[in-house]
């Protein structure tokens, strides 16, 4: 079997997506697994033992030329079967004109009908299963029944050496090292920066906590803290950073997932409403924390968007009781 699996959306979905080539190797050891992602993305298959090729999909190549010089791209590793994991009409097309014979995608599109694509049909299923779980289901169409849900990222041995490099340059022995990022890319609730900035102080003031600012952009309130360390550049330098953290506070974030794949601690906001429950989007394989608002609080003041809450309020969840959470967990 030559198998390529499409994920060509954002880092959590990504993270999400790396139980799939590891499952189709316990069942098939001599299958050639492929993944085909975004560039901004490839670091998390990076070094991943059970992926044979990364391939580049660029979204921003437009034209029939562009087109057929990705379809001879693609017609060359001799595909025999494509699961793709996000509806995308051109990528479909794209892999119907490569000849790969057998795919399959998720849900019921126009498209996917014209190019025979099978499918997966998540709207049979219970709606607060894991998102892993829902991906794992393309391979249970081609027969593989996995035996694990959790994600995977890897480091190299020179990776892992530079990453206990970077830990003794920032912290103490006997210092623990909590990651706090603050932003969701407006995917998930989140506490207001007012809030994140009081529990920035309130650990930074902690001689045995060092904080670490994940996000690459930080707001301009959150910069330039004392006792707080900036570190984030690049993906795969964040993944080494991410690697050495005792703990991450954060959202439902690709951050979150990075580190249940790299089996760090995370303590996570989470909203209760189907979809963005932690039932759906929780951290997988690592020791986690989930914090929920008050019964009350959703009932009386959810604003139906989870975009638009942030746990003001008589929530639950403010500077405080996440500080104590995160005290509690790294003891």
């Amino acid at each position: 079997m030559r198998i390529l699996i499409v994920r060509q959306d954002r880092i959590g979905d990504v993270v999400l997506s790396t139980p799939l080539p590891r499952e189709i190797k316990k069942v098939y050891p001599n299958s050639f697994v492929a993944v085909m992602v975004r560039n901004y993305t490839k670091d998390i298959y990076l070094h991943n033992p059970y992926v044979d090729e990364i391939i580049i999909y660029d979204e921003t190549k437009k034209g029939l030329k562009n087109f057929l010089e990705d379809v001879k791209k693609i017609k060359k590793y001799k595909f025999t079967h494509a699961l793709m994991l996000l509806p995308n009409e051109k990528i479909n097309y794209l892999l119907f004109f490569a000849g790969i014979p057998f795919r399959i995608g998720v849900g019921h599109k126009l498209y996917q009908f014209i190019t025979f694509t099978k499918f997966v049909d998540r709207k049979k299923y219970n709606p607060l299963r894991h998102e892993a779980d829902y991906s794992l289901d393309l391979i249970r169409k081609i027969g593989i029944e996995p035996t694990s849900t959790d994600p995977e990222i890897f480091l190299s041995d020179n990776e892992k050496i530079k990453a206990k490099e970077i830990k003794r340059t920032l912290v103490n022995n006997d210092q623990k090292l909590i990651g706090i990022n603050t932003s969701s890319g407006n995917s998930a609730p989140n506490l207001p920066l007012e809030e994140y900035k009081r529990l920035i102080l309130k650990l930074s003031n902690e001689k045995r906590i060092k904080v670490v600012i994940t996000d690459i952009n930080p707001d301009d309130s959150i910069k330039n803290l004392p006792n707080v360390i900036y570190p984030m550049t690049s993906l795969r330098n964040d993944i080494l950073i991410f690697s050495i953290l005792d703990l991450l506070i954060s959202s439902s974030t690709g951050p979150m997932h990075i580190c249940s794949a790299l089996k760090v601690k995370t303590l996570s906001l989470f909203c209760p409403l189907t979809a963005c429950s932690p039932k759906l989007w929780g951290p997988l394989g690592n020791e986690s924390r989930i914090l929920l608002p008050k019964e009350d609080y959703c009932r009386t003041k959810c604003p139906v968007d989870p975009k638009k809450c942030n746990y003001k309020g008589d929530s639950g969840i403010n500077a405080e009781t996440v500080y104590e959470q995160a005290i509690s967990f790294l003891n």
